[in-house]
């Protein structure tokens, strides 16, 4: 495992004019909550859709849009994790954790924490998302495409996604004794809960919430997640420097809309610029490239179908 202490673009020798750069660090609250919206709407309006024409292909369909969306959700959060969501940063962290991290059971803070040291010690052992999935087997290549189409769908039985959320609460959950987390999170995380479950006990929506947010969450959440994490570091990475232990993925729109929503296929940019907002990634994208010494090292991937699935099995020279 080599060790480089490359961790954002300052290690780089990239020829880039700071001019070109400059506008793209600028956040718009407006674009990141507007996103937001977007995502709820579409989760409801599934949901409304699916239980007016019930049957087992809708359900299916509600619940791989559902996860998606959740996972979209989730990549927001990312970037308020970042503080690119508002200036003011209590508010970035309630609002995003009252709807985004408390549906999916966690809280911005004790991810934070978490992520900071992935960004600070990419791929060794001081990162603690590589330490977690070493020596998985769902983490382990080269793999075939139908070992790793295996892993994926085993997330429709429903004991992959258990397995990962257990996994996952060990990880990110509310009993990590950080003063930072514990403060953040005790009484508007219970009141939270204490709301929700009331809603849904007075209005008869168990169910609901059940077949429609529970279980999506239990399986294309998780699942989504999975396929994400392997695009953005493993397969055909050799890990010698910045450019080899992330890749920037292009994806086509369905892709993006089920696999990478809101440009978190940008990876290697991310990890050079992680104060570039998700709605500046293309554009800074667009800016490495004219660079020749990044267009030659970046590791940059056509596509999910195509080109990622063609890497995973490969070794890296």
């Amino acid at each position: 495992m080599a060790h480089h202490h490359h961790h954002t673009a300052e290690d780089l020798d990239l020829a880039i004019d700071p001019k070109l750069l400059k506008p793209l660090f600028k956040t718009k609250s407006s674009l990141h909550a507007s996103a937001f919206v977007l995502d709820w709407i579409i989760i409801f309006a599934t949901i409304y859709v699916c239980l007016q024409f019930l049957n087992p292909l809708t359900y299916i369909l509600a619940v791989l849009i559902v996860g998606a969306r959740m996972h979209a959700l989730a990549i927001l959060m990312h970037d308020a994790t970042h503080y690119r969501f508002l200036k003011n940063r209590k508010w970035n962290d309630l609002i995003t954790n009252i709807f985004t991290m408390y549906p999916i059971f966690t809280s911005i803070e004790v991810y934070r924490e978490n992520h900071m040291l992935h960004h600070r010690h990419l791929n060794t052992e001081d990162d603690p998302d590589w330490v977690a999935k070493l020596g998985k087997k769902a983490f382990t290549f080269p793999k075939t495409k139908k070992e790793f189409l295996l892993t994926v769908f085993s997330y429709w039985t429903l004991y992959q996604g258990i397995t990962d959320a257990i996994w996952f609460f060990k990880r990110f959950g509310a009993n990590k004794p950080t003063a930072k987390a514990k403060s953040g999170l005790d009484i508007t995380r219970v009141l939270f809960y204490i709301v929700l479950f009331t809603v849904l006990t007075l209005t008869g929506l168990w169910k609901i919430y059940l077949f429609f947010w529970v279980i999506p969450y239990l399986s294309t959440f998780f699942m989504y997640q999975y396929i994400r994490s392997v695009a953005e570091h493993y397969g055909e990475m050799t890990y010698d420097d910045l450019y080899s232990s992330s890749r920037s993925l292009q994806a086509n729109p369905i892709e993006r809309f089920f696999l990478a929503p809101h440009n978190v296929g940008y990876h290697l940019e991310h990890h050079l610029y992680p104060a570039v907002p998700f709605y500046n990634l293309p554009a800074l994208h667009e800016t490495l490239m004219s660079d020749e010494e990044y267009r030659s090292k970046a590791h940059v991937t056509h596509g999910y179908v195509g080109g990622l699935l063609d890497e995973l099995g490969q070794i890296p020279n």
